[in-house]
């Protein structure tokens, strides 16, 4: 049994070894890079609940060190189990992916949806329509916004939407294809905010077939442009930062190393051990997909994953933000 057990181990420990040397380098891997972060953590620790039944210590030694070398992977949040109160002070924020901005659903509802969050900014993905494997179509619905959010100022590019109650400091910067950038007149000072939309992995075709492995590159290029783009207007951008949104990217995958070190992941503010954002209409939800970041002496008081009520797979980012300005 314990030849067994270090075997499994083994295997394990190659499999890791792998992960950790082609995730985010090779495109081929983002398709393994897809599994539920928390694999990396439940295999070992069942690995070593086995070994110390079976006492099979070479096991549990090799499944003790996969655990602690894959754990920066695994998505779980221990800063959770930290006492400490949450900070309503700040601007209020939501980020939210809408799933093709209510495509096929009652607007009455998605907008009373939206208006029901409250928020003094709100950064939203997916303005278009269109459905899964192809076409997507431009969508003009910016007089219905305006309807419905009186007194808000109103950005719109690259299939983005960003709403806030502070004025603009100059024009909406389009970052890559799929991101945007709106510099907020907050306080005396300036907050900029990305309202970020990372390209999907792959299309869920038979992944046996060359055109699979064909989108799956063309997919694979268009994240490092959309990453590149991103991270280049950060580093040379002066003003405190708030970076939000869909990067479709879980903590297993490589990816999410490229944003820069002086970022602040807004999870330490979050109190769910196992956060996750993604799929919101299923019972069981094990990918967090959706991130914020700040940066620049912008900092989060509060942070939580709030339903979407079935409006989209995404949940609801919302954030308290102070700025060093404000």
């Amino acid at each position: 049994m314990t030849a067994v057990l270090l075997s499994c181990a083994l295997v394990w420990a190659v499999f890791l070894a792998l992960h950790l040397a082609l995730n985010g380098r090779w495109w081929p891997w983002l398709a393994v890079s897809l599994l539920p972060p928390l694999v990396l953590a439940a295999v070992p620790l069942v690995l070593l609940v086995a070994a110390a039944v079976t006492r099979g210590w070479a096991a549990g030694a090799l499944a003790a060190v996969c655990l602690l070398v894959g754990w920066p992977q695994n998505g779980v949040n221990l800063r959770a189990l930290r006492r400490r109160s949450e900070s309503a002070e700040g601007l209020r924020l939501v980020s939210w992916n809408t799933q093709h901005w209510n495509q096929g659903g009652d607007p009455e509802r998605f907008y009373a949806f939206l208006r029901s969050l409250t928020a003094d900014v709100y950064v939203l993905q997916e303005y278009l329509n269109g459905f899964e494997g192809g076409e997507v179509w431009d969508i003009d619905d910016e007089e219905r916004i305006r309807a419905a959010f009186p007194g808000h100022h109103l950005a719109v590019a690259n299939n983005s939407v960003t709403l806030s109650r502070f004025p603009p400091a100059g024009p909406p910067v389009p970052v890559g294809v799929c991101s945007l950038r709106v510099d907020l007149r907050v306080g005396d000072g300036v907050l900029s905010t990305y309202n970020v939309h990372i390209p999907v992995q792959l299309t869920v075709t038979n992944p046996l077939r060359p055109a699979f492995l064909r989108d799956m590159r063309r997919r694979a290029a268009a994240r490092d442009r959309e990453y590149a783009a991103l991270v280049d207007d950060l580093r040379g951008n002066p003003h405190p930062v708030l970076v939000t949104g869909d990067f479709n990217t879980s903590a297993a995958i490589g990816d999410i190393r490229r944003m820069p070190r002086s970022l602040r992941d807004a999870i330490g503010a979050c109190r769910s051990v196992l956060p996750a954002s993604w799929n919101a209409r299923a019972r069981l939800r094990l990918w967090r997909i959706d991130w914020a970041f700040t940066g620049g002496g912008a900092r989060v008081g509060s942070y939580r994953f709030r339903d979407a009520e079935g409006l989209s797979d995404h949940l609801v980012q919302e954030l308290t933000v102070t700025t060093p300005h404000a």
